[in-house]
């Protein structure tokens, strides 16, 4: 008889199945599949090139002897027969146990018996339909395996490679074709770290296909993470209106969009846009277009499109592009996509996790501090609604650190924090109110007079003061903006000017 050192014995009790024998203990992982169709044989060599003990119980005869002749082993018996299992449990003990049959029934009996005989045991059941769920949930199944499910989310992903395939693909012949000339590479104003790691990745795209490129940017680096984070990657930008824009054979837009919140002149329509915001409008004239509201970061975008071209990355650039994914998603938390994640998995070991300490830990700020503490100070709260005017500010990323700081105040939901600057007034928004979408909520409120967007959890506008810049009453100036924009954001969210305020 053919088999390892499995529980096999000679057939002799009545029914035909084989009587088990106690096996020794190896220190291995040991795993008991029940029921060996295509899913419990691919299953079981999975297991078996991991080096962990594996036994197979099917009750079809010439399955297992088949099972033995591969070196697998591998019992006859009836999952379904609670005397059979009992006697298989008491001989070894497993750290888990897949009942991969294709009969519903013998499937549930078997996970009933292994319940009352071994409840603490681990237990994957396969489902032969999402109805079945349900009923395997109630008998205490840990987890269940819907192989239509499995296929689709297979199929779904070799679609995705076969997109990206074609997109870099795309993207490269563009690039290729710009040889000897140069790129200009637009993030939005007053770039952050996601928008600059995206920039300086497509820079390096570019150049492995001989084509100079410049990013491009207008506003302030002004948070002190982002000003550590450029100046210890020694990251070179030029501000857009600083350059002769004749000089560049084509443009990219980079975490941004048309008509969103970016300094790239309205005529001039952009070769390329990549993008992982909601855009303004639905359709581009653009070449090439990657605009993807489902993932948390662009800087995620573009580590995809380094390892589809498998370029060498830098640890400089890998630390730009980690240190992006993690500051747009917050650390995983905000908008995060399972991409995100993957991407910071394949960045995480080229980083040099001492630059990036030095990068996320900065001293904070004077200015920082008084537009933190001007936040708290002119606070306005209706309801969960938080709404602080802070004045005249220079730093424009002060108003992001309050908004945060101010979304952790208990019973707050959502926060809109604005300054004004020399000629506009700059608004951040913070949610985390299910029922609200705070990109659309500044769009609505501010898209008609300014530059508004973002996500359901982070957004942004930019409205120009216009002939409202050269009041010499600061004091009036600011309430009348205050007064505005409190009233056009609380009105787009559904709260009249009358309700209750602390």
């Amino acid at each position: 008889m053919k088999g390892g050192l499995s529980i096999l014995a000679e057939k002799n009790n009545a029914n035909g199945l084989e009587p088990v024998q106690k096996t020794k203990e190896t220190g291995k992982q040991a795993y008991l599949i029940l029921g060996c169709g295509a899913i419990g044989l691919a299953t079981a060599k999975g297991l078996k090139k991991q080096d962990y003990t594996v036994l197979i119980v099917d009750i079809n005869e010439k399955v297992v002897e088949s099972l033995r002749e591969q070196n697998m082993d591998a019992c006859l018996g009836d999952m379904s027969d609670p005397k059979f299992l009992e006697t298989v449990l008491a001989n070894k003990q497993f750290n888990a146990i897949l009942i991969l049959g294709d009969n519903s029934a013998s499937n549930q009996q078997a996970l009933r018996t292994i319940k009352k005989i071994t409840p603490e045991t681990y237990v994957v059941v396969r489902a032969i339909d999402p109805v079945e769920q349900e009923d395997l949930k109630e008998l205490g199944v840990d987890a269940l395996v819907l192989p239509a499910e499995i296929v689709a989310k297979h199929i779904i992903r070799t679609l995705e490679g076969v997109a990206l395939s074609k997109r870099t693909d795309k993207l490269i012949k563009l690039l290729a074709g710009m040889k000897g000339s140069k790129l200009g590479i637009v993030l939005h104003d007053s770039p952050d770290p996601d928008a600059i790691a995206s920039g300086l990745a497509l820079k390096y795209i570019a150049e492995t296909t001989g084509t100079d490129a410049e990013i491009l940017y207008h506003g302030e680096v002004g948070h002190q993470v982002n000003r550590a984070f450029v100046n210890l990657l020694n990251i070179n930008m030029r501000r857009i209106e600083e350059v002769d824009l004749d000089e560049f054979a084509g443009f990219a837009l980079v975490d941004t969009s048309p008509g969103a919140n970016n300094s790239l002149p309205p005529e001039i329509e952009p070769d390329i846009i990549i993008d992982h915001h909601p855009p303004m409008k639905t359709e581009f004239s653009s070449y090439y277009v990657d605009v993807r509201p489902g993932t948390g970061s662009c800087s995620t975008i573009l580590t995809k499109y380094l390892q589809q071209l498998e370029l060498p990355i830098e640890k400089e650039l890998a630390t730009a592009l980690i240190h992006g994914i993690r500051t747009d998603t917050q650390e995983f938390k905000r908008n995060t996509s399972p991409a995100d994640l993957t991407a910071a998995a394949f960045l995480y070991p080229l980083v040099d996790h001492t630059l990036l300490g030095q990068i996320e830990t900065p001293p904070m700020s004077t200015e920082t501090l008084d537009v933190l503490g001007e936040a708290i100070r002119r606070r306005t709260v209706k309801g969960s609604y938080l709404v602080s005017n802070v004045g005249f500010i220079m730093d424009r990323d002060a108003l992001v650190q309050a908004a945060d700081y101010l979304l952790n105040l208990e019973g707050i939901s959502t926060v809109l924090v604005f300054g004004l600057s020399e000629d506009k007034i700059h608004i951040t928004g913070r949610n985390k109110d299910v029922r609200i979408n705070i990109g659309a909520v500044l769009q609505e409120a501010f898209g008609d007079i300014g530059t508004a967007g973002g996500h359901s959890t982070a957004g942004a506008a930019q409205i120009p003061l216009g002939v409202f810049s050269g009041m010499k009453d600061k004091e009036s100036l600011l309430k009348l903006v205050g007064d505005a924009v409190t009233m056009r954001f609380f009105s787009k969210i559904g709260i009249e000017n009358g309700d209750k305020t602390t």
